[in-house]
């Protein structure tokens, strides 16, 4: 009987029998291999969600995942029972005005794997057996599943970096070296910045930081003047990736750009308060970046041709059944950059 993790109320995790199901025309059923602990998926197991949201029934966690196809349906092409998948945790309606104006990652009416903004809430894919849609999947020939299940993550990161636009010899700053920053640090790179300066408040994630590729990194707790020497004259950075969510981050980092530099906003915790009369006098312009959709095959991609090696970020991985161990580990920033957990046989 497969297993998947559900999501009860804040700190109250179950691993629960479930039935398997079989794949419907265009749907392939997939032996789930691995699944990465998303910031997400801590939320609502701190807190039981975040902000508005909030669980309002019992959901399967969830959404950066990774497995075998297993079964086909009908009218399946280009995957093959045993092909490695990355799984797209993101369903748009491709129908709603935002689709139809080819915004599918702002779908009015989105199904994203884990997420309990519509209720019922969308069911993730912490599971054993996994049936998705053929569309969802992009082989992962070549990777191991540890790193297919990446991909996600990976998306987020490259979404954000197109929309900062063009990189090449940009001096960028990063502030918040969780996951989601790192690979803002990676991809980045790859895009063509000069130079990268990394902030955050723990040593530990600076230290990957420095791994992947940042030149300078910075402990704003133990210093928390430690980005004055990029405020000389307008300021001297031209990209702000802002992926903490920390209005104290926020704020210091607007105070480095030069003007008509950028900010890149990634992190999510609630509203924040700008210092509009800086932004306003240096003419910095302001942009949201909120998941991805295109950019999830070119994950797969660039990781299949040595782009970008996403495998620093891999610090921990425990089977199911020990998913509480997992979930307290991912908590602890002091030991933990990615969590991951591994479905059948390990």
């Amino acid at each position: 009987m497969p297993r998947a993790l559900f999501a009860h109320a804040a700190r109250d995790l179950r691993l629960t029998d479930t039935r398997q199901e079989a794949p419907g025309p265009g749907q392939v059923r997939i032996a789930m291999k691995r699944g990465g602990i998303c910031g997400s998926d801590l939320h609502y197991f701190n807190h039981g969600g975040f902000g508005a949201v909030k669980l309002r029934e019992p959901m399967i966690l969830g959404h950066e995942v990774a497995g075998e196809v297993a079964d086909l349906g009908a009218d399946v092409t280009g995957l093959a029972i045993g092909d490695l998948v990355a799984v797209s945790p993101s369903r748009p309606c491709r129908d709603c005005v935002e689709c139809l104006r080819g915004l599918p990652n702002q779908c009015l009416n989105m199904r994203f794997y884990g997420s309990a903004m519509p209720y019922p809430h969308i069911q993730g894919a912490f599971r054993d057996s996994l049936t998705a849609d053929a569309s969802q999947c992009v082989v992962a020939t070549g990777l191991d599943a540890s790193l297919a299940a990446m991909a996600e993550p990976l998306s987020v990161a490259l979404h954000a970096v197109t929309r900062a636009g063009d990189m090449l010899g940009k001096r960028v700053l990063v502030t918040g070296c969780g996951p989601i920053g790192i690979l803002v640090i990676l991809a980045a790179r790859r895009a063509g910045a000069a130079e990268i300066i990394a902030t955050d408040i723990a040593d530990p994630v600076l230290e990957i930081a420095r791994t992947c590729g940042a030149d300078v990194t910075l402990n704003t707790a133990k210093d928390p003047d430690a980005l004055a020497t990029y405020t000389s004259d307008k300021g001297t950075l031209d990209v702000l990736f802002e992926c903490s969510g920390a209005q104290a981050a926020l704020t210091a980092g607007i105070t480095t750009l030069r003007p008509r530099g950028k900010i890149v906003q990634l992190g999510l915790s609630g509203d924040m308060t700008l210092p509009m009369m800086m932004i306003t006098a240096r003419e910095i312009s302001l942009t949201g970046s909120f998941r991805f959709h295109d950019a999830f095959p070119l994950a797969v991609k660039m990781m299949q041709d040595g782009l970008i090696d996403v495998s620093p970020l891999l610090t921990h991985s425990f089977p199911l059944a020990e998913y509480a161990e997992a979930f307290a580990t991912a908590n602890d920033r002091s030991r933990a950059m990615k969590v991951q957990l591994v479905f059948g046989p390990c």
